[in-house]
C-alpha cells in the first residue's frame, strides 16, 4: 500500500510539473502609475504572468478581465491572474497559471492607480 501511495504521489507530481512547463510566461513591469507594456497580444493558450515592481513606491498587483467588463467588480476578475501575493518594491511575483481564450482583456493595477491597457488573444 505505502509503495502505491508513493507511487501515485510521484505521478501526480510530474503531472502538475508537466502543466506548469506547457504555460508561457508574459512579465509586465510597472513604474509609477503605469505598466511599461501598454498593450499585449498573445495566442491562445495558458500563461503565467510575472508582475515586477519598479520603484513604484507602494505594492502593486495585477488584475485582468474581458473587455467591457465592469473593472471594480471583483466577480469580473479573472482570479487565476492575481499575482500570488502584492509585489513590493524591486520584487517580481507570478500570478496562477491562466487559460486565455480568443477574445479582448484589460489589465490594470488598483494599487499602483494604472489605467487600463488591452491584451488581445488571437
Amino acid at each position: 500500500m505505502k509503495k502505491l501511495i508513493t507511487a501515485f504521489v510521484f505521478i501526480l507530481a510530474i503531472t502538475f510539473s508537466a502543466t506548469a512547463q506547457d504555460a508561457k510566461t508574459v512579465t509586465l513591469e510597472q513604474t509609477k502609475g503605469e505598466f511599461t507594456q501598454k498593450q499585449l497580444t498573445l495566442s491562445e493558450g495558458d500563461y503565467v504572468f510575472h508582475i515586477a515592481n519598479h520603484n513604484v513606491g507602494t505594492e502593486v498587483g495585477f488584475v485582468l478581465i474581458p473587455e467591457g467588463a465592469d473593472a471594480s467588480d471583483p466577480k469580473n476578475h479573472i482570479k487565476e491572474a492575481y499575482v500570488t501575493k502584492t509585489v513590493a518594491d524591486g520584487k517580481t511575483e507570478s500570478s496562477k497559471t491562466v487559460s486565455l481564450k480568443k477574445g479582448t482583456y484589460e489589465y490594470f493595477c488598483p494599487l499602483n492607480k494604472t489605467p487600463q491597457y488591452k491584451l488581445v488573444v488571437q
